[in-house]
């Protein structure tokens, strides 16, 4: 078990990493909020953003509060230049859009060994994680993804996409009020699994035509 953070205070026994390196940090900094305000203040200035956090291992969302009485021992953190900000945000959706996948394939067949109420709190907890990728999208730049051949622009896809999440959450939320929880699965394996399954095909060629473009940027200069 891992000291506490009182104790982690005293000893300084976290180890911490910024792209690999080890870093010294100040010895008042030992909570979660103190570590990472030193760390983005360390790749600002060289001109760079924090983009990921682990604790032990395991990844942190940094778009949520963090528990800071949450103990741990090893503290990782990577960063990335802002030209690099739009090819990871795209990551991130695809991170994301993948994650509500897997869970919303168990609720296929979860929803089934649960009463009318349990499976229809399943559904709408899912249905606040589908729209999060969406969220994570809306940070794009316009011009970030151009459209070729007459193609619809990146604002229009993404309130395409918005419009298409709508109706697909109406259409769960409707198969909700059957007696029948059967209604309910087929919905979420023949509604909400192709949306998320088109989303991630999307973004996979959004990160593709992005690295495409990148790699050519890199060979002419």
């Amino acid at each position: 078990m891992h000291p506490n953070l009182s104790d982690n205070a005293a000893t300084g026994d976290i180890e911490i990493k910024l792209d690999g390196m080890s870093v010294e940090v100040p010895s008042d900094r030992r909570s979660f909020g103190a570590i990472r305000s030193y760390l983005e203040l360390l790749a600002l200035q060289e001109q760079r953003v924090l983009c990921s956090i682990n604790l032990d291992g395991e990844p942190v969302n940094l778009t949520q509060p963090q528990n800071s009485a949450q103990p741990f021992a090893l503290f990782e953190a990577e960063t990335m230049g802002l030209n690099e900000v739009p090819a990871q945000l795209i990551k991130a959706a695809l991170q994301q859009t993948i994650s509500a996948r897997g869970r919303l394939e168990s609720a296929v067949e979860l929803v089934l060994i649960n009463d009318n109420s349990h499976a229809r709190e399943i559904w709408w907890n899912l249905s606040a994680l589908m729209k999060e990728p969406l969220l994570t999208l809306s940070l794009l730049p316009e011009n970030i993804c151009k459209p070729s051949n007459g193609g619809a622009s990146l604002t229009q896809l993404r309130k395409w996409q918005l419009e298409q999440l709508g109706c697909v959450i109406h259409d769960v939320d409707t198969a909700c009020d059957a007696e029948d929880t059967i209604v309910l699965s087929d919905a979420l394996e023949n509604r909400a699994l192709p949306w998320l399954n088109a989303l991630h095909d999307s973004l996979n060629l959004w990160n593709e035509t992005l690295l495409a473009e990148t790699r050519v940027a890199a060979a002419l200069t």
